[in-house]
């Protein structure tokens, strides 16, 4: 089986919540409870850690001896740049040193919710046999959604189905992507020509944009650790 290399970017600055990937969370900074699932989970070889910042750096090194960190070049630094470029780059970062066929993981350090049970089975789905090439994490929604211009998108306005029967939109969560460069290269990005999805269910995929998704994510955690579901 060819090695899994897990790669989480963090960037120094954040618009909307400063400092965010290193703002402390139930008593760590926030970037560590993911990179504690992702060490602890099954089938992952290899954490790296991708950063333009040297309080980042420095932290992953007194806190992850073990963990890689990879430098981004100035070149990609900014809030503009695609998070595909970014990854384009720590793969080429990484072959070198990988043998032929390497599966790369990525996640983000605003997934502290993402559970080691479900990092486990992404990457058992995305190695069974099937025409897939890559892998990402989505979240169900059976609700009524419309257009800006007022157009229902998944419902007819006239019936009022209940929401349990009508059809279900998939929202790409930012949580998992699992890939190879061979995938990647077919389109230069992160999910190939032909995905396979994999659902995660809303509570576990919150995701941090702004203040109040920390607020709540960090809730949310204090309950897991609380019900011993999440180590402190």
């Amino acid at each position: 089986m060819p090695p899994v290399i897990a790669i989480v970017p963090m960037k120094g600055h954040s618009a909307r919540v400063p400092k965010k990937n290193l703002r402390p969370m139930c008593g760590r900074p926030l970037y560590h409870w993911i990179t504690r699932t992702l060490q602890a989970a099954r089938g992952v070889d290899r954490v790296v850690i991708e950063t333009d910042a040297d309080e980042i750096e420095a932290d992953v090194r007194a806190s992850f001896p073990d963990i890689e960190v990879l430098r981004r070049p100035a070149h990609l630094h900014g809030d503009d740049v695609p998070m595909n470029a970014v990854l384009d780059n720590a793969m080429a970062g990484l072959e070198s040193r990988l043998e032929a066929g390497a599966v790369f993981l990525q996640s983000h350090s605003t997934n502290p919710l993402l559970k080691v049970s479900t990092v486990e089975k992404a990457l058992g789905d995305y190695l069974a046999d099937g025409d897939h090439d890559s892998l990402f994490a989505v979240t169900r929604w059976q609700t009524r959604f419309f257009w800006a211009d007022g157009r229902p998108v998944n419902h007819n306005p006239d019936e009022l189905l209940p929401t349990q029967d009508l059809p279900p939109l998939y929202e790409e969560n930012s949580n998992l992507y699992i890939f190879t460069r061979a995938s990647f290269d077919k389109r230069h990005h992160r999910i190939g020509t032909a995905p396979k999805m994999y659902e995660m269910e809303y509570i576990e995929a919150v995701d941090i944009d702004e203040i109040q998704h920390f607020d709540l994510a960090e809730a949310l955690l204090e309950r897991a650790i609380a019900r011993g579901e999440v180590s402190a």
